[in-house]
């Protein structure tokens, strides 16, 4: 035999004997050398070029410091704004504390089995949404790209809000707040009260006209607003910060972004409840209505309330759990942060109906006071008689109990007349059943409460504070949901990927601070996010239980956690979650075809909000942003499907995965029923064939660093060789 022959059978012998060893290895080993290592993902040419010379070098993963880092950015991006200014709303308007019977039922029906699935898939595959959902199937591939296109347009007005938050913290450091009294006009003879701000409130003025100085309508640009475009500046160089470095640098900052809120949520809780009619509001949002909770349209608005506040199909709950070790209980974690969330939202409705039940006591004191000297008048001029009047009764002193019994004696007395005299009943009922939510919440009701506080400059910035670190949190969940599986997929490097995302984002953010770029807000917070996220996570639900198959998928996690999960979840998702996630698409849409497509524009002149139809040319944009979103799922199925870009090109359709890298596949192996383990488990692993077929690292090829027993969904390789002779081996 020659020489180099030689030399070719013992290089051959000794990497069949690497492969056999690696085939027969056993688990705890793998565990340890998982253990032991920290997974980066390495996108240089240099490493990839020592890799296939056959070195030792393999690409890594990032991994989570500890187990703390990743469950509070979990929280973080699960706990958002929706938790202050949307539950709250939610619960006022649905029937009171009888709202969290049917929260809690979907949350345990819906929220943790789907949010289970996502972490298992993340965690088990190791990629982000586009490479999970290509893994399992690569004609479902389109619906990692469909989450993050979504992220991105979620992106790109939720960081708009975040800079209002900053505006608004960077103007707490006065005394009086800015927003404590009407502004005063000056002309040539006389000093007046700005007639906007005296037909509605200074608050209220301060936040349309100070603020977002808006437009009147969504057709009048008025050109940027150059104080939120510096707020909306600062807002995407505090993210691009944060994530540039991925995990390493985001996941330090989770420390401070995710446990603040907590701090200040207590703090308010705290001087809440020592103000005065605190206990009314909280007795008013936790008396239940159970009248309404039958209500069809109670128990659709709770489901999107579970679906958006764990975050589902944005896939940032994928691309966190991807950065986990292969054993991890993800289990416990979906459980831990749902229940979480639901508490969070629960401290949070119980500081804003303490907060609310003190500004609606001050409303009802002022009301009070006005009516009782409009009483006052009205005895002097003769209209009401002094008889009427209880004894007992002085009103320079009332009390709201008095003034209800007086209320009610010229009711009755008066009847034909009452309209007539201009009297209100001042019930502090009436102010709670004013049903906010969102920025009116936040930016009005809120900061108008403040105002009243002893020191109210320190608690607007410690509110202000606390929302941009809710906002932060949710954004690094967002951002991480489009960068990690680009990253993944394209192997380009993250820095210069984040910061070209923020830059993009930053510009085309800029339509959100024109004068009409409240009205934008609007439009993207209905239609580019609702119905395409429900219908990724329904795509995902039938991608694990139908095309990869529950039943093996139950096997997976079985392998994976060291238990076997309860069948509770079994059935979930092959039954119960699929049809409330139709349900609630079908009533979604329906929804949207009844209410009349618009917004509430603010009308200078009369001081209101006036609802205002899109135009023509609003509608296309409407429409447009929800096609755009759910496009990529059609068009890579049909990529796919009709084979139209050659895997041997290098392109998209031929991306496959390896632990901790990325490869490009000469042949489709597996096609569509690709498993999240391409090898068996120990026990199925066939002997090896020492004939034609072999493990080894192919030539003119990227080298193949497996994992032992397809521990991390990878498994190996099977290279034909039919040009290579027994003899040779």
């Amino acid at each position: 035999m020659p020489k180099n022959s030689k030399v070719v059978k013992r290089e051959l012998d000794d990497e069949v004997i690497e492969s056999v060893k690696d085939l027969l290895s056993n688990e705890d080993s793998s565990d340890d050398a998982f253990k032991k290592s920290e997974l980066m993902v390495d996108d240089q040419e240099e490493k990839d070029a020592d890799v296939e010379e056959g070195s030792d070098v393999e690409d890594e993963r990032p991994a989570w410091n500890s187990k703390l880092q990743y469950i509070l950015a979990q929280v973080g991006f699960s706990v958002g704004l929706g938790n202050v200014w949307r539950f709250p709303y939610l619960c006022q308007k649905n029937g009171g504390g009888a709202y969290l019977v049917p929260y809690l039922i979907l949350l345990l029906i819906i929220g943790i089995p789907l949010f289970f699935l996502e972490l298992a898939v993340g965690q088990r595959i190791r990629r982000g949404s586009i490479g999970v959902w290509n893994y399992i199937s690569p004609k479902l591939g389109g619906i990692g790209f469909a989450s993050c296109v979504v992220c991105f347009f979620v992106a790109l007005y939720y960081n708009v809000i975040i800079g209002w938050s900053l505006f608004y913290f960077s103007q707490s450091f006065q005394h009086p707040l800015p927003w404590d009294q009407c502004p005063l006009v000056k002309n040539t003879s006389h000093t007046f009260v700005e007639p906007e701000c005296e037909k509605s409130s200074a608050t209220t003025y301060y936040w349309y006209r100070e603020a977002l100085n808006i437009s009147s309508s969504l057709s009048e640009s008025g050109g940027l607003n150059w104080k939120m475009t510096i707020c909306l500046l600062a807002a995407w160089v505090m993210v691009c910060l944060a994530m540039i470095k991925g995990i390493q640098s985001s996941g330090k900052i989770m420390y401070f972004s995710s446990l603040f809120p907590y701090v200040v949520l207590l703090c308010f809780l705290i001087r809440g409840l020592l103000l005065n009619g605190s206990v009314d509001g909280i007795r008013h949002m936790f008396t239940p209505k159970l009248e309404i909770m039958l209500e069809p349209k109670v128990w659709r608005e709770a489901a999107t309330q579970v679906f958006f506040a764990l975050g589902l199909g944005f896939g940032g709950v994928i691309a966190f759990s991807s950065y986990n070790k292969r054993d991890n209980n993800c289990h416990f974690d979906a459980v831990l942060v749902s229940f979480i969330n639901f508490f969070t939202s629960v401290l949070a409705t119980l500081v804003v109906f303490a907060v609310l039940g003190f500004k609606a006591n001050i409303i009802n004191e002022k009301c009070v006071i006005q009516n009782s000297e409009k009483i006052l008048k009205l005895l002097k001029i003769g209209n009401l008689s002094q008889d009427m009047i209880p004894h007992h009764i002085n009103f320079s002193s009332i009390t709201a109990e008095d003034y209800n019994l007086v209320y009610d004696i010229i009711q009755k007395v008066k009847e034909e007349e009452f309209d007539s005299l201009g009297l209100k009943s001042c019930q502090i009922e009436d102010e709670l059943n004013k049903a906010v939510q969102g920025t009116g919440l936040a930016f009005i009701a809120f900061t108008e409460a403040m105002t009243h506080f002893p020191a109210s400059p320190f608690w607007s910035v410690m509110f202000f504070l606390m929302l941009v670190n809710l906002g932060l949190g949710s954004m690094f969940g967002t951002i991480e949901g489009i960068i990690t599986p680009i990253v993944d997929t394209f192997k380009v490097r993250k820095e210069i990927l984040t910061v070209i995302c923020c830059l993009v984002a930053f510009f085309i953010g800029l339509i959100f601070v024109q004068r009409s770029g409240n009205y934008f807000v609007t439009m993207f917070d209905d239609y580019s996010a609702t119905l395409p996220l429900l219908i990724v996570v329904i795509l995902e639900n039938i991608a694990v239980t139908r095309i990869y198959g529950i039943d093996k998928f139950m096997e997976d996690l079985k392998d994976m956690l060291g238990f076997s999960p309860s069948q509770y979840y079994y059935y979930m998702w092959k039954y119960v979650s699929p049809l409330v996630l139709l349900c609630l698409l079908v009533a979604s849409i329906v929804q949207m075809g009844l209410s009349p497509p618009g917004y509430n524009a603010w009308i200078e002149d009369t001081a209101m909000e006036e609802f205002h139809s899109y135009p023509t040319w609003g509608m296309i944009v409407c429409i447009s942003l929800m096609v755009l979103a759910i496009l990529p799922v059609p068009i890579v199925f049909m990529v796919r499907r009709c084979n139209l870009i050659d895997d041997s090109s290098g392109s998209l359709a031929s991306v496959s995965y390896k632990r901790g890298r990325i490869i490009k596949d000469p042949v489709n192996l597996e096609g569509d029923n690709t498993s999240l383990i391409h090898g068996k488990s120990p026990s199925e692993v066939p002997s090896p064939n020492f004939g034609k077929n072999i493990y080894r690292k192919q030539t003119g090829s990227p080298t193949l660093d497996t994992a032992p027993n397809g521990r991390y969904g990878i498994g190996y390789l099977m290279a034909d060789m039919p040009d290579m002779p027994e003899s040779d081996l």
